[in-house]
């Protein structure tokens, strides 16, 4: 059973060490982020969930146990209909609960959480996160999605609607 806490400012230490684990994996699809002298990859933009407006940062749990994160904006800009327009930012599940639908409840839960209009994006050459997404998606909303493509991004963006009940 999957847990989704929004992370505390004292969760941040915690949430710095999964960004590292989410890092190295997603290192395959961008060849371009390497390590710091440190050894670290880091997340530049980590501080921003506590100081700025609009960023959601989750912690999943499995049975109590850390099982991934996730990394939400809300977007400045309303759709025609006044609803938030959220991006989920960083999106990432411990490869031991991968394939167990702890992912899958994880964006459903979020997805029900802030309800509005949605974008998730992948990067072209992360073919594995496109078919989690589409299906996830796609079953989320009865195939009611669109997936679209957008200048500067290198990869497909699915959107669509969520309604779900705000906590």
């Amino acid at each position: 059973m999957i847990t989704i806490h929004e992370a505390a400012y004292a969760d941040k230490s915690t949430l710095r060490n999964l960004l590292e684990l989410y890092k190295y994996d997603f290192s395959e699809f961008d060849p371009e982020d390497d390590l710091n002298e440190n050894g670290l990859y880091e997340y530049m933009y980590l501080d921003h969930y506590w100081t700025e407006e609009g960023r959601h940062p989750f912690l999943f749990r499995v049975d109590g146990r850390l099982a991934g994160f996730a990394l939400v904006r809300e977007l400045e800009a309303k759709t025609k209909d006044l609803l938030p327009l959220y991006e989920m930012a960083e999106f990432f599940i411990l490869r031991k609960y991968r394939r167990s639908g702890a992912g899958q409840q994880a964006a459903i839960g979020l997805f029900d959480r802030l309800p509005g209009r949605w974008k998730v994006a992948e990067v072209e050459s992360n073919i594995p996160a496109q078919k989690f997404w589409r299906k996830v998606i796609g079953h989320y909303t009865n195939g009611k999605f669109e997936e679209i493509s957008e200048k500067g991004w290198d990869g497909p963006i699915q959107c669509f609607e969520t309604g779900g009940q705000p906590e």
